[in-house]
């Protein structure tokens, strides 16, 4: 369970957005995604594959 702490004189927008930070680093709403539907494992290993090599362009393109 996701707890926020409320500060005192801290609005409920600022509250309410380190709630969904937290919530987003749990992973649990892409985890219900991916299993709403069955991937193979070779299409998995496929999407991880593809997935790596285009964060290693965009790593490439900052140093340059």
């Amino acid at each position: 369970m996701i707890i926020v702490q409320v500060k005192e004189n801290e609005s409920i927008d600022k509250a309410l957005k380190r709630f969904k930070k937290k919530f987003e680093k749990t992973g649990v709403l892409k985890e219900l995604r991916s299993r709403t539907a069955f991937e193979k494992n070779s299409v998995r290993r496929r999407n991880e594959v593809i997935r790596a090599a285009y964060r290693e362009r965009m790593r490439a393109q900052e140093e340059i």
